[in-house]
């Protein structure tokens, strides 16, 4: 049997639905509505898809959207400038900068960024002040995937409490914050990397089966337990025909999508763990439109903590 679809798309546009009455009441209290300051540096090709579809979910919300540019010659001083005007406005409450930055800013440009956000701005949950917080289990702003990975589980009537839960992936932006979510909603968590031994089996232990590495069709059926829960963070192009062939049989709508347009997105889960799990998000539509709607909701909570004080 064919594993249930978690629908993030309809969870996400559930999320943005409840939002609009918190907006409307901003504007009737305070006069305005909530405003998110994006700045985009450089012009790499998925950066612009990704700022323009915040962009536009964001003003069909209601929520005031403000896009700062930054040359790709420009070096991080231009950045870090732009970030602290956004950081001194009344009328920005959430501010955001678009990764990856241009490699020619350096190694440690997005760290030093982080550092410069205002943490009551910090929509993407990723300053030192909003980790810390969320390492205690205390209010604050949290990363936008793993806190509406956390929505749709929710919102799905997945059991978390008791469950054991395995997150591949240990980066800061999702497989870190995702583990501590889980472990706050009393799961018993295990991180993977790169250098976890025997990977699969490890896999295998999880009731909540949790992919974010970013690597496709990564995660095979064999380490899946049958029925457990699989959440798809993965969001990578493809354009090897032999790879998506492999992954496919023939009469599938993604081998068409493939043929018209040259490439697809596919998750970190091999299309094959279906078969094995009890449920799954797809991809597209499963994770990404949960990642915005949590940059909505951040905003306006952002912008409720302000405009409150």
């Amino acid at each position: 049997m064919a594993a249930r679809i978690l629908d993030g798309a309809a969870v996400a546009a559930a999320i943005r639905g409840e939002l609009k009455p918190r907006i409307a009441k901003l504007q009737e209290r305070f006069g305005r509505t909530p405003g998110l300051g994006i700045v985009l540096a450089g012009h790499d090709p998925a950066s612009e898809i990704y700022v323009r579809n915040k962009l536009r979910t964001a003003g069909e919300a209601g929520i005031r959207t403000e896009l700062i540019r930054v040359s790709e010659e420009a070096d991080l001083s231009h950045v870090l400038a732009a970030v602290t005007a956004l950081n001194c406005r009344d009328d920005i409450d959430g501010v955001l900068v678009q990764s990856p930055l241009p490699g020619a800013m350096g190694a440690d440009a997005e760290t030093r960024v982080i550092d410069t956000i205002d943490p009551a701005k910090d929509v993407d949950g990723f300053t030192p002040a909003n980790v810390g917080l969320l390492v205690q289990n205390r209010p604050g702003l949290v990363a936008c995937t793993p806190s509406g990975v956390m929505e749709l589980l929710e919102r799905e009537g997945i059991a978390i409490a008791g469950a054991r839960a395995v997150v591949i992936g240990r980066s800061d932006i999702v497989g870190k914050p995702m583990a501590l979510l889980l472990l706050h909603r009393h799961a018993t968590v295990t991180i993977c990397h790169s250098r976890t031994r025997d990977l699969p089996a490890v896999a295998r232990s999880a009731d909540i089966l949790v992919a974010a590495i970013g690597k496709p069709a990564f995660v095979t059926p064999d380490f899946v337990k049958p029925g457990a829960v699989v959440i798809d963070v993965g969001i990578n192009p493809v354009s090897d025909g032999a790879r998506v062939r492999s992954w496919f049989p023939p009469d599938s709508p993604r081998l068409a999508a493939f043929a018209k347009h040259g490439s697809i997105t596919v998750g970190d889960a091999h299309p094959g763990v279906a078969a094995v799990a009890g449920a799954m998000t797809p991809v597209p539509g499963g994770v990404g439109p949960l990642t915005i709607a949590m940059l909505l909701a951040n905003t306006v909570r952002a912008a409720e903590a302000r405009l409150r004080t």
